[in-house]
């Protein structure tokens, strides 16, 4: 079995945020000021696990997208590929663009 690795995440989410083209990085600039990009897919880490996040509002909140909490790497990776999966599917059968 290989090891999961952040790389490895990273890249999962951001290939979920361009499937669901939404923005790449939580925080953008606009007037000099930092604003939440709303939408955007990322991934918390903490106490020794982590999590994926989706901005969700304009103050920077965040949702956690499985209510999972922070998981092991592995246990979110297949999470990931699961949604990936199921977005997938959903554009084969003409359910979203």
């Amino acid at each position: 079995m290989n090891t999961i690795k952040i790389k490895d995440l990273e890249n999962m989410v951001s290939r979920l945020n361009d499937e669901l083209n939404t923005p790449q990085n939580p925080w953008g600039e606009e007037g000099g000021k930092m604003v939440a990009n709303v939408g955007c897919f990322h991934l918390s880490q903490a106490y020794g696990g982590v999590d994926l996040h989706q901005m969700s509002n304009t103050g920077g909140g965040v949702r956690d997208v499985f209510f999972s909490g922070h998981v092991t790497k592995r246990k979110l990776f297949a999470s990931i590929r699961g949604m990936l999966t199921g977005i997938e599917h959903a554009r084969v059968y003409g359910e979203i663009q």
